[in-house]
C-alpha cells in the first residue's frame, strides 16, 4: 500500500466518468482517497452513472467493477462535514483533484470562498502549496470562467480541462476518458501505464 492520500472532490457538473476513472485508477495504485461528494454531484452522479443514494459509494464504485483488498484506504465525506481532515493545513496528503469541476466550484476556489468541504479543502491545498488539479467542465467558456482559471492558476492550481486526446485511437469512452486520467496522475507524481506515451 502507497503512503500517499489523495483528495478527489466530485462537483455539480457533467463528467461524473472522469471522477470513477480516477478512483478507479487511484485504488489499482494503492493510492489511500478521501472523496467529498457535493449534493449537486450527487444528482450528476445519479443521472450519469446510475448511482442509488441509498447505496454506500463503496457499494457503488464495486458495481463498476473497482476491485478493493484488505488494504485499501478509503474515506467518504459530503460537502457540509466541514470539520472533516481535508478541511485543516494539518491533515498531510499528497494533493486534491475536483473532478469534474463545475463553474460554481471555479468560481468559489477563485475568490476564496470556503463555504464547504470541497472548497474549503482546495483553500487548504492553495495555502499549503500542495497539488491542486481541477477539471472545468463547461463549454465555451466566458470571460468570467476564463478569468477564475487565470486566478486559480495564479494561486498555484492546475487547470486540467478535460480535453480528451485521440492520438491512441480510442475505441471506447473509458478510453477517452483515460487520457485526461492518465495526465492527472503524472501532474501527481503517480507512476502508471495507462496509456502509451507519445514517442514510444
Amino acid at each position: 500500500m502507497s503512503n500517499k492520500t489523495i483528495v478527489v472532490a466530485i462537483s455539480g457538473a457533467s463528467g461524473a466518468i472522469y471522477s470513477i476513472r480516477l478512483i478507479k485508477a487511484f485504488i489499482e495504485a494503492q493510492i489511500g482517497l478521501l472523496i467529498i461528494l457535493s449534493d449537486a454531484g450527487i444528482k450528476v452522479l445519479e443521472h450519469e452513472m446510475g448511482y442509488d443514494k441509498n447505496q454506500s459509494f463503496v457499494e457503488f464504485l464495486k458495481s463498476y467493477k473497482i476491485k478493493f483488498n484488505q488494504d485499501t484506504k478509503i474515506d467518504i465525506f459530503f460537502q457540509n462535514e466541514i470539520a472533516s481532515a481535508s478541511a485543516s493545513g494539518s491533515f498531510i496528503h499528497s494533493g486534491m483533484v475536483v473532478a469534474p469541476c463545475s463553474m460554481k466550484t471555479l468560481s468559489a476556489i477563485a475568490a476564496g470562498y470556503a463555504d464547504n468541504l470541497i472548497t474549503r479543502s482546495a483553500d487548504v491545498c492553495l495555502k499549503e502549496g500542495r497539488p491542486l488539479i481541477l477539471l472545468p467542465r463547461e463549454t465555451p467558456y466566458n470571460l468570467i470562467h476564463l478569468e477564475n482559471m487565470v486566478r486559480v492558476k495564479k494561486a498555484g492550481a492546475v487547470v486540467l480541462p478535460p480535453n480528451p486526446s485521440f492520438y491512441q485511437f480510442p475505441k471506447t469512452i473509458e478510453d477517452l476518458v483515460d487520457t485526461i486520467v492518465a495526465r492527472i496522475l503524472d501532474h501527481l507524481k503517480i507512476s502508471n501505464d495507462i496509456l502509451s506515451r507519445w514517442g514510444d
